[in-house]
């Protein structure tokens, strides 16, 4: 299964985090647009000096773990595209390129589930997506979770509850399942 990350899931760090570990578990193949990284790359500058070279860094770090995940659109298939927001007519087109199975994104309205279907594709957002995984592969799934809040664990030098934190990631159904 291919999924195109749109921008607004690379964004959050523990989100990212979750669904780079699962894709890294081979659980399904990522993939974006140089330009939807490069929207991730500028959001991060709201979070302070330094954020958006961190950013870059983690750009080139997912660009040699995943080689083959950018994808380019051809020439004028952007123009023969519609979206309700027409700044997300490259999410579009990148996921049309790259023969992806879904788009992943927390912008329902800007992508029509009528409008994705007669392209091949479906919406899902990363809750449903990741707790369906898990449904489906228990095990990975959850071993990346733990290794995700672990991480987050050292790095704030915080405890990091689980639940908390899945829920601050807008993951809040896939914390539910793992914290049964």
């Amino acid at each position: 299964m291919k999924a195109l990350l749109d921008a607004c899931v690379l964004y959050p760090t523990v989100l990212r985090e979750i669904l780079i570990g699962v894709a890294r578990a081979g659980l399904y193949a990522p993939l974006w647009s140089e330009r939807i990284l490069e929207e991730w790359a500028r959001a991060t500058v709201k979070l302070g000096p330094g954020a958006e070279l961190v950013a870059r860094g983690e750009i080139a770090a997912l660009r040699a773990a995943f080689p083959k995940a950018a994808v380019a659109p051809h020439a004028g298939l952007e123009a023969r595209l519609w979206l309700p927001d027409p700044a997300d007519v490259h999410v579009l087109a990148a996921a049309i390129a790259g023969h992806a199975d879904l788009i992943l994104t927390w912008n329902a309205t800007d992508f029509p589930r009528h409008t994705l279907g007669e392209e091949g594709l479906r919406r899902e957002d990363p809750d449903a997506f990741l707790l369906a995984l898990w449904q489906e592969h228990p095990d990975p799934v959850a071993d990346v979770v733990e290794a995700v809040r672990a991480q987050a664990e050292r790095l704030s030098g915080e405890a990091q509850p689980l639940r908390p934190l899945l829920k601050r990631a807008r993951l809040p159904r896939l914390g539910k399942a793992l914290g049964r």
